[in-house]
């Protein structure tokens, strides 16, 4: 057996994709419309067609997966956040835990949290 990837369910593969392309570079390998594959093994797929395959609704912010990524230029990022996308709803700022790492933690815009962090 091999691990493929992380897929993340999204309303709309093509608003998903910018938003993952401007924040974090991802490039698309593949378009089934409404399923993408894009680099680093990260699959989007629209909501609707992850309701009909699974029987299932989307719970948007259910807080129990997050995407991590590492970003040693944090405030950089924050600000670039920010300007792209000011509605952004953070879980919590830019914050410092006890062990050194800075953070931020926030939802995608549909409802997929993400945390950023220092390399550790």
């Amino acid at each position: 057996m091999k691990f493929k990837g992380t897929l993340v369910v999204v309303k709309d593969c093509k608003k998903a994709l910018k938003f993952y392309q401007d924040m974090f570079g991802f490039e698309l390998i593949q378009d089934h419309d409404g399923n993408m594959e894009l680099s680093d093994h990260l699959y989007l797929q629209e909501e609707t067609y992850w309701e009909r395959f699974t029987g299932r609704r989307v719970a948007a912010r259910g807080n129990q997966t997050e995407l991590y990524f590492e970003e040693p230029e944090i405030d950089l990022f924050v600000k670039k956040l920010a300007a792209l996308y000011p509605d952004t709803e953070y879980v919590n700022p830019l914050m410092t835990h006890s062990w050194g790492q800075r953070v931020v933690r926030f939802y995608d815009p549909d409802g997929n949290l993400i945390e950023v962090g220092t390399p550790m």
